[in-house]
């Protein structure tokens, strides 16, 4: 496949150790240790599920790995563990080769999607558990586990038993019980996803205060787009075993560095352009600067367009033909064929003239003028996209 964006899924394209800024506060910068995955392999069989790996991730930095299933995020996270082993590689915490140190070895706190609480342990005693195994003593696990149980929002629950619990509940305090032996890592693998919608943004929210306010770092598996782009500090996109982009939100939503990537976090149309001199491309009547190296001119391309990057105009009660109007305006005619209202936006379906389709999403005030059938202006705002040449596909 070929594409004007160089590819980024390389250890120097991942090793950003440039993490968010310190929190304010008492406790001043943050106490997490750097950690990094080096060259990772690991083969089942005959299929590939880590294919030499890279990653860095600063001290007190939450990255989320995302991709689609298979793509190797949750063994690179079992990795890490020690539930795993490497075929090749290596698994370095604060700069220590823990490569071959055994799980109960490496001071790593882990909080499974199926929380795996003990059911005849009240919330308190499994929160201690990892302390008892650890010898520490009774007075002390009970206040440490108090102490979380408070800081997860559960105060008054040690009595409680995993039954006596909500499902929200139940990962709060799986999240207790792997913050207690105060590791060094944090391991998240899905923990929101057998929970309702409400339940999971409450708990994204805290799982985010309570990380910055330990300043543990933290490495979060999850399939869910959202989760990944509001809760990280960068998102680590994964397919085929190997890292795509890792960058801040941001810049991953924005600046794709792959159509994989463009595709995959968010929606994005892909729409017929050809390329022209200058390295730009023509697209819906219009030309736009091409991310990196274009190719030559007179390429055929898909161009990869954000649906609010594009611009509907005309609407009902619009004078002119559409032909006229979008000449007139920079665009090409269309028809709007569904309206789907979203809230504060709203995501018009088009079909241009020439058979092209598109979601465009407009401010739902603005888009109170088109209903299905209305025919208007389609055309993208100016900023630099990214292109596929269309023979690749």
């Amino acid at each position: 496949m070929t594409t004007t964006a160089p590819k980024t899924g390389t250890a120097a394209s991942a090793a950003q150790p440039a993490g968010p800024p310190a929190p304010s506060g008492a406790e001043g910068a943050r106490s997490g240790v750097a950690l990094r995955l080096a060259g990772l392999r690991r083969a089942f069989g005959g299929t590939t599920a880590l294919d030499g790996l890279d990653l860095d991730i600063a001290p007190g930095e939450l990255v989320a790995l995302l991709g689609p299933s298979g793509c190797g995020k949750t063994t690179a996270l079992r990795i890490i563990a020690g539930f795993e082993t490497a075929d090749a590689g290596e698994l370095l915490v604060d700069g220590e080769d823990l490569t071959g140190v055994p799980a109960n070895r490496r001071d790593i706190g882990m909080v499974f999607q199926s929380y795996s609480l003990f059911p005849n342990m009240t919330a308190a005693q499994n929160v201690a558990y990892g302390l008892r195994v650890r010898k520490a003593a009774k007075a002390e696990r009970a206040a440490r586990a108090a102490e979380l149980l408070d800081l997860v929002g559960l105060p008054g629950r040690e009595k409680h038993y995993p039954h006596q619990l909500s499902g929200g509940q139940q990962q709060r305090v799986a999240l207790a019980r792997a913050l207690a032996i105060r590791p060094r890592v944090l391991l998240l693998d899905e923990p929101l996803s057998a929970l309702d919608a409400k339940v999971r943004l409450q708990l994204r929210e805290e799982i985010r205060r309570i990380q910055l306010e330990l300043g543990i770092t933290t490495v979060f598996v999850t399939h869910d787009q959202e989760e990944a782009l509001s809760m990280a500090d960068r998102v680590a996109v994964m397919r085929d075993g190997r890292l795509e982009q890792c960058a801040a939100p941001g810049e991953l939503y924005e600046r794709p560095a792959t159509p994989f990537v463009a595709e995959f976090v968010g929606t994005m149309n892909r729409l017929p352009g050809t390329v022209r001199e200058g390295g730009t491309v023509e697209t819906l009547g219009r030309r736009l600067a091409v991310h990196g190296t274009a190719p030559a001119a007179g390429t055929r391309v898909d161009v990869l367009l954000r649906p609010e990057s594009l611009r509907v105009t005309g609407g009902d009660g619009a004078a002119g033909e559409p032909a006229e109007r979008a000449a007139a305006e920079g665009g090409v005619p269309a028809t709007v064929r569904v309206v789907t209202f979203l809230g504060g936006t709203t995501r018009l379906h088009l079909t241009t003239d020439e058979g092209a389709e598109a979601k465009a999403d407009l401010p739902s005030w603005e888009a109170a003028a088109f209903t299905p059938g209305t025919r208007c202006t389609l055309a993208a705002h100016d900023h630099t996209v990214l292109v596929e040449e269309t023979a690749a596909r």
